[in-house]
Protein backbone atom coordinates (compact mmCIF):
# COMPACT_ATOMS: atom_id res chain seq x y z
CA UNK A 1 0.00 0.00 0.00
CA UNK A 2 1.33 3.42 -0.84
CA UNK A 3 2.76 5.35 1.56
CA UNK A 4 2.79 2.42 4.47
CA UNK A 5 5.70 1.11 6.00
CA UNK A 6 6.78 -2.34 4.40
CA UNK A 7 6.99 -4.60 7.70
CA UNK A 8 7.02 -8.20 5.65
CA UNK A 9 8.80 -10.04 2.81
CA UNK A 10 9.18 -12.95 1.72
CA UNK A 11 11.58 -13.75 -1.97
CA UNK A 12 11.84 -17.13 -3.50
CA UNK A 13 10.88 -18.76 -0.60
CA UNK A 14 11.59 -22.49 -1.32
CA UNK A 15 10.20 -25.74 0.84
CA UNK A 16 10.97 -28.92 0.38
CA UNK A 17 10.41 -32.09 2.33
CA UNK A 18 13.06 -35.48 2.85
CA UNK A 19 10.03 -38.14 2.57
CA UNK A 20 10.56 -41.86 1.64
CA UNK A 21 9.78 -41.71 -1.38
CA UNK A 22 12.46 -38.90 -1.85
CA UNK A 23 12.23 -35.41 -1.96
CA UNK A 24 8.77 -32.94 -2.08
CA UNK A 25 8.65 -29.53 -3.13
CA UNK A 26 5.45 -27.98 -1.33
CA UNK A 27 6.78 -24.81 -2.30
CA UNK A 28 8.64 -24.22 -5.61
CA UNK A 29 9.48 -20.33 -5.21
CA UNK A 30 7.45 -17.91 -4.29
CA UNK A 31 7.35 -14.00 -2.90
CA UNK A 32 5.45 -11.38 -1.61
CA UNK A 33 5.24 -8.22 0.39
CA UNK A 34 2.79 -6.84 3.40
CA UNK A 35 2.76 -3.19 4.54
CA UNK A 36 1.80 -2.23 7.93
CA UNK A 37 -2.56 -2.12 7.94
CA UNK A 38 -2.32 -4.17 4.46
CA UNK A 39 -4.49 -7.28 4.14
CA UNK A 40 -2.86 -9.72 1.78
CA UNK A 41 -4.89 -12.78 1.37
CA UNK A 42 -3.59 -16.27 0.10
CA UNK A 43 -6.11 -18.47 -1.77
CA UNK A 44 -5.50 -21.87 -3.66
CA UNK A 45 -6.79 -25.18 -3.32
CA UNK A 46 -5.84 -28.26 -0.86
CA UNK A 47 -2.01 -28.70 -1.32
CA UNK A 48 -1.07 -25.33 -3.08
CA UNK A 49 1.07 -24.66 -0.22
CA UNK A 50 -0.89 -21.46 1.53
CA UNK A 51 0.00 -22.83 4.68
CA UNK A 52 3.81 -24.52 4.39
CA UNK A 53 4.60 -20.77 2.81
CA UNK A 54 3.71 -19.30 6.03
CA UNK A 55 4.73 -22.06 8.37
CA UNK A 56 8.21 -21.86 6.78
CA UNK A 57 8.60 -18.56 7.44
CA UNK A 58 7.76 -18.62 11.08
CA UNK A 59 9.83 -21.51 11.89
CA UNK A 60 7.61 -24.25 12.06
CA UNK A 61 8.24 -26.94 9.24
CA UNK A 62 7.92 -30.52 10.54
CA UNK A 63 11.62 -32.04 11.34
CA UNK A 64 11.70 -33.25 7.46
CA UNK A 65 10.94 -29.90 6.12
CA UNK A 66 13.93 -28.28 4.68
CA UNK A 67 13.86 -23.75 3.69
CA UNK A 68 15.72 -21.71 1.26
CA UNK A 69 15.15 -18.08 0.33
CA UNK A 70 14.70 -15.28 2.56
CA UNK A 71 11.51 -13.83 4.96
CA UNK A 72 12.34 -10.51 6.20
CA UNK A 73 10.30 -9.20 9.45
CA UNK A 74 11.63 -5.42 9.12
CA UNK A 75 15.14 -5.79 7.94
CA UNK A 76 15.37 -9.40 9.76
CA UNK A 77 15.44 -12.43 8.20
CA UNK A 78 13.66 -15.16 9.87
CA UNK A 79 14.68 -18.02 7.82
CA UNK A 80 17.81 -19.77 9.82
CA UNK A 81 17.43 -17.16 12.61
CA UNK A 82 17.76 -18.95 16.06
CA UNK A 83 14.68 -20.18 18.22
CA UNK A 84 15.71 -17.87 21.05
CA UNK A 85 15.83 -15.16 18.63
CA UNK A 86 12.91 -16.27 16.91
CA UNK A 87 10.88 -16.39 19.67
CA UNK A 88 11.47 -12.74 20.65
CA UNK A 89 9.28 -12.11 17.63
CA UNK A 90 7.03 -15.02 17.39
CA UNK A 91 4.04 -14.44 19.71
CA UNK A 92 4.36 -10.49 19.84
CA UNK A 93 5.72 -9.34 16.95
CA UNK A 94 3.94 -12.18 15.00
CA UNK A 95 1.68 -13.86 15.77
CA UNK A 96 -0.15 -16.74 13.89
CA UNK A 97 -3.56 -18.27 14.19
CA UNK A 98 -4.43 -22.06 13.15
CA UNK A 99 -7.31 -23.96 11.57
CA UNK A 100 -7.86 -26.32 14.25
CA UNK A 101 -8.32 -24.63 18.18
CA UNK A 102 -8.61 -27.87 19.25
CA UNK A 103 -4.81 -29.11 18.73
CA UNK A 104 -3.76 -25.59 20.01
CA UNK A 105 -5.49 -25.45 22.85
CA UNK A 106 -3.61 -27.64 25.66
CA UNK A 107 -7.30 -29.62 27.35
CA UNK A 108 -5.42 -29.61 30.76
CA UNK A 109 -5.42 -25.60 31.43
CA UNK A 110 -8.47 -23.80 31.39
CA UNK A 111 -8.82 -21.06 29.23
CA UNK A 112 -7.52 -18.42 31.83
CA UNK A 113 -4.08 -19.70 32.53
CA UNK A 114 -3.43 -20.40 28.42
CA UNK A 115 -5.03 -16.67 28.06
CA UNK A 116 -2.48 -15.31 30.29
CA UNK A 117 0.55 -17.10 30.08
CA UNK A 118 1.83 -15.65 26.80
CA UNK A 119 0.52 -12.13 28.57
CA UNK A 120 2.77 -12.57 31.26
CA UNK A 121 5.76 -13.85 29.45
CA UNK A 122 6.11 -11.17 26.60
CA UNK A 123 4.66 -8.21 29.13
CA UNK A 124 6.17 -9.30 32.59
CA UNK A 125 3.05 -7.91 34.26
CA UNK A 126 1.46 -9.38 37.72
CA UNK A 127 -1.05 -12.18 37.63
CA UNK A 128 -4.11 -9.78 38.42
CA UNK A 129 -3.13 -7.38 35.52
CA UNK A 130 -2.54 -10.43 33.33
CA UNK A 131 -6.04 -11.94 34.15
CA UNK A 132 -7.72 -8.56 33.44
CA UNK A 133 -6.35 -8.32 30.25
CA UNK A 134 -7.88 -11.91 29.21
CA UNK A 135 -10.95 -10.74 30.96
CA UNK A 136 -10.59 -7.80 28.40
CA UNK A 137 -9.89 -10.00 25.23
CA UNK A 138 -12.91 -12.25 25.50
CA UNK A 139 -14.97 -9.46 25.74
CA UNK A 140 -13.62 -7.79 22.49
CA UNK A 141 -13.90 -11.57 21.05
CA UNK A 142 -17.92 -11.69 22.11
CA UNK A 143 -17.40 -14.77 24.08
CA UNK A 144 -20.63 -15.00 26.39
CA UNK A 145 -20.09 -14.68 30.00
CA UNK A 146 -16.04 -14.13 29.77
CA UNK A 147 -15.62 -13.99 33.88
CA UNK A 148 -16.86 -17.84 34.05
CA UNK A 149 -15.31 -18.60 30.69
CA UNK A 150 -12.00 -18.10 31.92
CA UNK A 151 -12.45 -21.02 34.08
CA UNK A 152 -13.57 -22.89 31.57
CA UNK A 153 -11.79 -25.93 30.17
CA UNK A 154 -11.36 -26.11 26.13
CA UNK A 155 -13.95 -29.01 25.84
CA UNK A 156 -16.49 -27.26 27.63
CA UNK A 157 -16.14 -24.34 24.73
CA UNK A 158 -18.00 -25.02 21.24
CA UNK A 159 -15.83 -24.96 17.79
CA UNK A 160 -16.40 -21.56 17.45
CA UNK A 161 -15.91 -20.31 21.09
CA UNK A 162 -12.79 -22.23 20.97
CA UNK A 163 -11.51 -20.51 17.87
CA UNK A 164 -12.51 -16.93 19.47
CA UNK A 165 -10.15 -18.15 22.24
CA UNK A 166 -7.57 -18.34 19.78
CA UNK A 167 -7.65 -15.02 17.97
CA UNK A 168 -8.15 -13.38 21.65
CA UNK A 169 -4.41 -15.20 22.07
CA UNK A 170 -3.17 -14.10 18.96
CA UNK A 171 -3.89 -10.19 19.07
CA UNK A 172 -2.95 -10.40 23.23
CA UNK A 173 0.38 -8.33 22.95
CA UNK A 174 -0.51 -5.79 20.33
CA UNK A 175 1.03 -7.66 17.30
CA UNK A 176 2.31 -6.09 14.01
CA UNK A 177 1.80 -8.76 11.99
CA UNK A 178 -0.99 -11.56 12.17
CA UNK A 179 -1.24 -14.53 9.83
CA UNK A 180 -4.55 -16.28 10.20
CA UNK A 181 -4.71 -19.61 8.71
CA UNK A 182 -8.46 -20.42 7.93
CA UNK A 183 -9.22 -18.38 11.30
CA UNK A 184 -13.32 -18.75 10.66
CA UNK A 185 -13.43 -22.35 9.61
CA UNK A 186 -15.20 -23.38 12.83
CA UNK A 187 -17.43 -19.96 13.42
CA UNK A 188 -20.91 -19.51 11.93
CA UNK A 189 -21.82 -16.28 9.78
CA UNK A 190 -22.56 -13.92 11.87
CA UNK A 191 -19.75 -14.63 14.43
CA UNK A 192 -17.58 -14.46 11.49
CA UNK A 193 -18.64 -10.96 10.38
CA UNK A 194 -18.17 -10.08 14.12
CA UNK A 195 -14.45 -11.15 14.32
CA UNK A 196 -13.33 -9.78 10.70
CA UNK A 197 -14.86 -6.71 11.62
CA UNK A 198 -13.27 -7.04 15.13
CA UNK A 199 -9.86 -7.91 13.12
CA UNK A 200 -10.54 -4.45 11.15
CA UNK A 201 -10.79 -2.83 14.08
CA UNK A 202 -7.74 -4.04 15.84
CA UNK A 203 -5.77 -3.73 12.34
CA UNK A 204 -6.73 0.06 12.01
CA UNK A 205 -6.10 0.55 15.66
CA UNK A 206 -2.36 -1.02 16.19
CA UNK A 207 -1.47 -0.49 11.83
CA UNK A 208 -1.09 -4.00 12.01
CA UNK A 209 -0.48 -6.18 8.72
CA UNK A 210 -2.47 -8.92 8.16
CA UNK A 211 -1.81 -12.31 6.14
CA UNK A 212 -4.81 -13.80 5.71
CA UNK A 213 -5.43 -17.92 4.33
CA UNK A 214 -8.60 -18.70 3.35
CA UNK A 215 -11.08 -21.16 1.23
CA UNK A 216 -13.55 -18.86 1.51
CA UNK A 217 -13.74 -16.01 -1.12
CA UNK A 218 -16.43 -14.41 0.12
CA UNK A 219 -14.10 -13.03 3.00
CA UNK A 220 -11.14 -12.63 0.84
CA UNK A 221 -13.58 -9.72 -1.08
CA UNK A 222 -15.07 -8.38 2.32
CA UNK A 223 -10.80 -8.09 3.90
CA UNK A 224 -8.19 -8.43 1.36
CA UNK A 225 -6.63 -5.21 -0.10
CA UNK A 226 -4.96 -7.56 -2.16
CA UNK A 227 -4.83 -10.84 -3.29
CA UNK A 228 -2.13 -14.01 -3.92
CA UNK A 229 -3.10 -16.97 -5.91
CA UNK A 230 -1.11 -19.74 -5.44
CA UNK A 231 -1.31 -23.64 -7.33
CA UNK A 232 0.92 -26.79 -6.72
CA UNK A 233 3.66 -24.49 -5.13
CA UNK A 234 3.61 -21.41 -7.06
CA UNK A 235 2.24 -17.91 -7.20
CA UNK A 236 0.14 -18.10 -10.35
CA UNK A 237 -1.16 -14.44 -10.18
CA UNK A 238 -1.53 -11.71 -7.56
CA UNK A 239 -2.80 -8.21 -7.53
CA UNK A 240 -5.63 -5.84 -5.88
CA UNK A 241 -8.89 -7.54 -5.11
CA UNK A 242 -11.11 -5.75 -6.99
CA UNK A 243 -8.54 -6.51 -9.80
CA UNK A 244 -8.65 -10.50 -9.28
CA UNK A 245 -12.28 -11.06 -8.66
CA UNK A 246 -13.06 -8.71 -11.79
CA UNK A 247 -10.70 -9.87 -14.39
CA UNK A 248 -8.59 -12.48 -13.69
CA UNK A 249 -5.58 -13.27 -15.61
CA UNK A 250 -5.33 -16.77 -15.09
CA UNK A 251 -7.48 -19.68 -16.23
CA UNK A 252 -6.63 -21.38 -12.73
CA UNK A 253 -8.20 -18.21 -10.93
CA UNK A 254 -11.29 -17.90 -12.98
CA UNK A 255 -11.77 -21.92 -11.83
CA UNK A 256 -11.44 -20.99 -8.23
CA UNK A 257 -14.04 -18.12 -8.73
CA UNK A 258 -16.59 -20.40 -10.15
CA UNK A 259 -15.87 -22.90 -7.39
CA UNK A 260 -19.55 -22.25 -5.43
CA UNK A 261 -21.84 -25.01 -4.76
CA UNK A 262 -24.81 -24.75 -7.14
CA UNK A 263 -27.62 -26.36 -7.86
CA UNK A 264 -30.69 -27.20 -5.85
CA UNK A 265 -32.08 -30.54 -4.90
CA UNK A 266 -35.55 -31.33 -5.51
CA UNK A 267 -37.60 -32.20 -2.55
CA UNK A 268 -38.81 -35.23 -1.75
CA UNK A 269 -42.55 -36.93 -2.50
CA UNK A 270 -44.97 -36.13 0.63
CA UNK A 271 -45.58 -40.03 0.64
CA UNK A 272 -41.74 -40.92 1.23
CA UNK A 273 -41.03 -43.25 4.34
CA UNK A 274 -40.00 -41.39 7.66
CA UNK A 275 -36.71 -42.52 8.60
CA UNK A 276 -36.01 -40.80 11.97
CA UNK A 277 -38.47 -38.54 13.56
CA UNK A 278 -37.73 -36.30 16.59
CA UNK A 279 -40.84 -34.96 18.61
CA UNK A 280 -39.67 -32.40 21.55
CA UNK A 281 -36.52 -33.57 21.86
CA UNK A 282 -35.33 -31.74 24.79
CA UNK A 283 -30.75 -32.12 25.91
CA UNK A 284 -29.84 -30.37 29.35
CA UNK A 285 -26.64 -29.68 30.72
CA UNK A 286 -25.43 -29.08 34.26
CA UNK A 287 -22.32 -27.01 34.25
CA UNK A 288 -20.06 -26.05 37.38
CA UNK A 289 -21.18 -27.19 40.83
CA UNK A 290 -19.44 -28.32 44.13
CA UNK A 291 -17.85 -26.79 47.11
CA UNK A 292 -21.37 -25.77 48.09
CA UNK A 293 -22.28 -23.88 44.76
CA UNK A 294 -25.33 -24.32 42.35
CA UNK A 295 -24.91 -26.13 38.97
CA UNK A 296 -26.09 -23.83 36.36
CA UNK A 297 -28.39 -25.52 33.90
CA UNK A 298 -28.42 -24.81 30.24
CA UNK A 299 -31.06 -26.31 27.83
CA UNK A 300 -29.02 -26.89 25.00
CA UNK A 301 -31.51 -28.08 22.71
CA UNK A 302 -35.32 -26.44 23.93
CA UNK A 303 -38.41 -29.08 22.46
CA UNK A 304 -37.50 -29.36 19.00
CA UNK A 305 -39.47 -31.73 16.34
CA UNK A 306 -38.34 -32.73 13.17
CA UNK A 307 -38.70 -35.67 10.32
CA UNK A 308 -36.44 -36.78 8.29
CA UNK A 309 -38.03 -39.01 5.67
CA UNK A 310 -36.05 -41.44 2.95
CA UNK A 311 -34.01 -39.38 0.60
CA UNK A 312 -34.70 -36.32 2.11
CA UNK A 313 -31.47 -33.63 3.06
CA UNK A 314 -32.59 -31.30 6.38
CA UNK A 315 -30.17 -28.73 6.71
CA UNK A 316 -29.70 -27.75 9.85
CA UNK A 317 -28.13 -23.63 10.28
CA UNK A 318 -27.58 -21.74 13.29
CA UNK A 319 -25.07 -19.76 15.13
CA UNK A 320 -21.75 -21.48 17.12
CA UNK A 321 -23.47 -22.88 20.15
CA UNK A 322 -27.39 -22.76 18.91
CA UNK A 323 -27.81 -26.44 19.35
CA UNK A 324 -27.39 -27.98 15.78
CA UNK A 325 -24.44 -30.70 16.52
CA UNK A 326 -26.15 -31.23 20.10
CA UNK A 327 -29.67 -32.22 18.28
CA UNK A 328 -27.77 -34.48 15.54
CA UNK A 329 -26.41 -36.36 19.02
CA UNK A 330 -29.68 -36.61 20.83
CA UNK A 331 -31.24 -38.25 17.53
CA UNK A 332 -28.57 -40.58 17.51
CA UNK A 333 -28.91 -41.28 20.86
CA UNK A 334 -25.19 -40.42 21.71
CA UNK A 335 -26.38 -37.89 24.29
CA UNK A 336 -29.06 -37.94 27.00
CA UNK A 337 -32.22 -36.66 26.10
CA UNK A 338 -35.74 -36.16 26.40
CA UNK A 339 -38.64 -36.43 24.13
CA UNK A 340 -39.45 -39.30 21.62
CA UNK A 341 -36.96 -40.28 18.60
CA UNK A 342 -38.35 -42.97 16.56
CA UNK A 343 -36.11 -44.85 13.64
CA UNK A 344 -37.96 -46.29 10.72
CA UNK A 345 -40.90 -45.92 13.17
CA UNK A 346 -39.45 -47.81 16.14
CA UNK A 347 -39.24 -45.81 19.57
CA UNK A 348 -35.33 -45.76 20.63
CA UNK A 349 -35.55 -43.15 23.19
CA UNK A 350 -35.39 -45.40 26.04
CA UNK A 351 -32.78 -48.09 24.71
CA UNK A 352 -29.61 -48.71 26.45
CA UNK A 353 -26.46 -48.80 24.73
CA UNK A 354 -26.43 -52.45 23.85
CA UNK A 355 -29.83 -52.41 22.83
CA UNK A 356 -28.85 -49.77 20.62
CA UNK A 357 -25.66 -51.02 19.14
CA UNK A 358 -27.18 -53.46 15.95
CA UNK A 359 -28.88 -50.17 15.16
CA UNK A 360 -25.97 -48.08 14.61
CA UNK A 361 -24.95 -49.47 11.55
CA UNK A 362 -28.42 -47.64 10.28
CA UNK A 363 -27.25 -44.00 10.99
CA UNK A 364 -23.79 -43.06 10.76
CA UNK A 365 -21.64 -39.87 11.23
CA UNK A 366 -19.30 -37.38 9.27
CA UNK A 367 -17.54 -34.92 10.89
CA UNK A 368 -16.21 -31.52 10.23
CA UNK A 369 -12.41 -32.35 11.12
CA UNK A 370 -11.78 -35.84 9.20
CA UNK A 371 -7.19 -35.76 10.69
CA UNK A 372 -8.64 -35.72 13.75
CA UNK A 373 -11.62 -38.61 13.60
CA UNK A 374 -8.95 -40.66 11.25
CA UNK A 375 -6.79 -43.07 13.19
CA UNK A 376 -3.24 -42.06 12.65
CA UNK A 377 -1.86 -45.49 13.45
CA UNK A 378 -4.09 -46.99 10.78
CA UNK A 379 -3.76 -47.46 7.19
CA UNK A 380 -7.15 -46.24 5.27
CA UNK A 381 -8.09 -49.53 4.70
CA UNK A 382 -8.81 -50.40 8.09
CA UNK A 383 -10.24 -47.28 9.39
CA UNK A 384 -12.67 -48.10 6.44
CA UNK A 385 -13.17 -51.41 7.39
CA UNK A 386 -13.26 -50.85 11.05
CA UNK A 387 -17.38 -50.83 11.66
CA UNK A 388 -17.42 -54.42 9.70
CA UNK A 389 -15.78 -55.59 12.60
CA UNK A 390 -18.05 -54.91 14.89
CA UNK A 391 -21.21 -55.70 12.82
CA UNK A 392 -19.96 -58.10 10.87
CA UNK A 393 -17.08 -60.01 12.80
CA UNK A 394 -17.71 -63.39 11.04
CA UNK A 395 -16.83 -62.07 7.74
CA UNK A 396 -13.11 -63.05 6.19
CA UNK A 397 -9.87 -60.44 6.15
CA UNK A 398 -10.75 -61.11 2.23
CA UNK A 399 -13.91 -59.76 1.86
CA UNK A 400 -13.39 -56.63 4.06
CA UNK A 401 -10.86 -56.00 1.83
CA UNK A 402 -13.40 -56.37 -1.02
CA UNK A 403 -15.99 -53.95 0.72
CA UNK A 404 -13.02 -51.72 0.92
CA UNK A 405 -11.65 -51.15 -2.28
CA UNK A 406 -15.39 -51.15 -3.52
CA UNK A 407 -16.14 -48.08 -0.54
CA UNK A 408 -13.24 -46.26 -2.12
CA UNK A 409 -14.22 -46.46 -5.64
CA UNK A 410 -17.75 -45.09 -4.31
CA UNK A 411 -15.86 -42.14 -2.79
CA UNK A 412 -13.77 -41.66 -6.25
CA UNK A 413 -10.64 -42.78 -4.81
CA UNK A 414 -8.29 -45.00 -6.10
CA UNK A 415 -8.43 -48.36 -4.00
CA UNK A 416 -4.68 -48.71 -4.21
CA UNK A 417 -4.11 -45.84 -1.73
CA UNK A 418 -5.95 -48.01 1.36
CA UNK A 419 -2.59 -49.42 2.29
CA UNK A 420 -1.58 -45.38 3.36
CA UNK A 421 -1.93 -43.22 6.59
CA UNK A 422 -4.31 -40.33 6.92
CA UNK A 423 -1.62 -37.84 6.90
CA UNK A 424 -0.45 -38.48 3.58
CA UNK A 425 -3.99 -37.01 1.96
CA UNK A 426 -4.90 -33.66 1.66
CA UNK A 427 -8.06 -33.01 3.90
CA UNK A 428 -10.24 -33.34 0.74
CA UNK A 429 -8.93 -36.75 0.14
CA UNK A 430 -9.24 -37.35 4.24
CA UNK A 431 -12.62 -36.10 4.47
CA UNK A 432 -13.72 -38.90 1.33
CA UNK A 433 -12.10 -41.50 3.31
CA UNK A 434 -14.42 -40.32 6.57
CA UNK A 435 -17.12 -40.73 3.88
CA UNK A 436 -15.69 -44.31 3.00
CA UNK A 437 -15.94 -45.56 6.56
CA UNK A 438 -19.60 -44.18 7.02
CA UNK A 439 -21.22 -45.91 3.48
CA UNK A 440 -19.30 -48.84 3.57
CA UNK A 441 -21.81 -50.18 6.14
CA UNK A 442 -24.76 -49.46 3.80
CA UNK A 443 -26.64 -46.79 5.90
CA UNK A 444 -30.09 -45.26 5.78
CA UNK A 445 -28.93 -42.12 7.34
CA UNK A 446 -26.11 -40.10 7.62
CA UNK A 447 -25.26 -37.08 9.74
CA UNK A 448 -23.05 -34.40 8.56
CA UNK A 449 -21.32 -32.45 10.78
CA UNK A 450 -19.69 -29.68 9.21
CA UNK A 451 -18.33 -32.05 6.73
CA UNK A 452 -17.16 -29.10 3.73
CA UNK A 453 -16.19 -26.30 6.22
CA UNK A 454 -12.70 -27.21 6.56
CA UNK A 455 -12.59 -28.04 2.30
CA UNK A 456 -11.77 -25.26 0.03
CA UNK A 457 -13.85 -24.29 -2.41
CA UNK A 458 -13.19 -26.23 -5.43
CA UNK A 459 -13.25 -29.29 -2.78
CA UNK A 460 -16.11 -28.59 -1.57
CA UNK A 461 -17.91 -28.54 -4.61
CA UNK A 462 -16.68 -31.80 -5.56
CA UNK A 463 -17.32 -33.29 -1.84
CA UNK A 464 -21.05 -31.86 -2.43
CA UNK A 465 -21.03 -33.78 -5.79
CA UNK A 466 -20.13 -36.71 -4.20
CA UNK A 467 -22.64 -36.63 -1.67
CA UNK A 468 -25.44 -35.72 -3.97
CA UNK A 469 -24.26 -38.92 -5.92
CA UNK A 470 -24.23 -40.98 -2.82
CA UNK A 471 -27.77 -39.99 -2.14
CA UNK A 472 -29.50 -40.78 -4.96
CA UNK A 473 -27.58 -44.11 -5.51
CA UNK A 474 -28.45 -45.43 -1.92
CA UNK A 475 -31.80 -43.21 -1.40
CA UNK A 476 -29.57 -41.80 1.67
CA UNK A 477 -31.53 -39.57 4.16
CA UNK A 478 -28.96 -36.70 5.61
CA UNK A 479 -28.59 -34.31 8.30
CA UNK A 480 -26.79 -32.02 7.76
CA UNK A 481 -25.22 -28.97 10.01
CA UNK A 482 -23.39 -26.16 8.59
CA UNK A 483 -22.69 -22.52 9.21
CA UNK A 484 -22.24 -22.13 5.56
CA UNK A 485 -25.29 -21.46 3.81
CA UNK A 486 -23.83 -21.35 0.20
CA UNK A 487 -23.90 -25.05 0.38
CA UNK A 488 -26.93 -25.55 2.46
CA UNK A 489 -28.70 -23.78 0.12
CA UNK A 490 -26.99 -26.24 -2.69
CA UNK A 491 -28.07 -29.83 -0.62
CA UNK A 492 -30.59 -29.36 1.42
CA UNK A 493 -34.26 -29.55 0.30
CA UNK A 494 -35.53 -28.39 3.81
CA UNK A 495 -34.23 -25.85 6.52
CA UNK A 496 -34.09 -25.51 10.12
CA UNK A 497 -33.23 -22.24 11.85
CA UNK A 498 -31.78 -22.62 14.78
CA UNK A 499 -30.44 -20.00 17.94
CA UNK A 500 -30.14 -20.69 21.65
CA UNK A 501 -31.62 -24.32 21.11
CA UNK A 502 -34.67 -23.56 19.88
CA UNK A 503 -36.15 -24.02 16.09
CA UNK A 504 -36.88 -20.55 14.98
CA UNK A 505 -37.82 -20.97 11.37
CA UNK A 506 -38.04 -23.46 9.02
CA UNK A 507 -39.10 -23.86 5.07
CA UNK A 508 -38.02 -24.62 1.75
CA UNK A 509 -34.41 -23.46 0.87
CA UNK A 510 -36.68 -20.97 -1.20
CA UNK A 511 -38.76 -19.95 1.70
CA UNK A 512 -35.32 -19.44 3.80
CA UNK A 513 -33.63 -17.29 1.45
CA UNK A 514 -36.05 -15.73 -0.70
CA UNK A 515 -38.44 -14.73 2.06
CA UNK A 516 -37.25 -15.08 5.41
CA UNK A 517 -40.07 -14.76 8.35
CA UNK A 518 -37.57 -13.76 11.35
CA UNK A 519 -35.55 -11.36 11.93
CA UNK A 520 -32.70 -13.71 13.11
CA UNK A 521 -32.90 -15.85 9.64
CA UNK A 522 -32.15 -12.85 7.70
CA UNK A 523 -29.30 -11.10 10.28
CA UNK A 524 -27.76 -15.00 9.23
CA UNK A 525 -28.63 -14.59 5.26
CA UNK A 526 -26.95 -11.06 5.38
CA UNK A 527 -23.53 -11.88 6.97
CA UNK A 528 -23.06 -14.99 4.85
CA UNK A 529 -23.93 -13.09 0.86
CA UNK A 530 -21.74 -9.99 1.88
Amino acid sequence: MKGQERIFSIRNLKVTFETQDGLVEAVKSASLDVDAGETLAIVGESGSGKSQLMMAAMGLLAQNGRTQGTASFKGTNLVGLGKAELNRIRGRKITMIFQEPMTSLDPLYTIGSQLTEPIRHHQRISARAAEARALELLKLVKIPEPSRRLRSYPHELSGGQRQRVMIAMAIANDTELLIADEPTTALDVTIQAEVLELLADLQKRLGMGMIFITHDLNIVKRIADRVLVMRKGEVVETGPTDEIFSSPKQAYTKALLEAEPTGRKLPVAPGAPIMLKGKDVEVTFKLGGGFGSEPIEIRAVDRVSLELRQGQTIGIVGESGSGKSTLARALLRLLPSHGAITLEGKLISGLDRAAMRPLRREVQIVLQDPFGSLSPRMTCGQIVTEGLLVHEPSISAAERDRRAIAAFEEVQMEPSLRHRYPHEFSGGQRQRIAIARAIILKPKIVVLDEPTSALDRQVQKQVVDLFRKLQEEHELSYLFISHDLAVVRAMADHILVMKNGKLVEEGSPDQIFGAPREEYTKQLIAAAFV
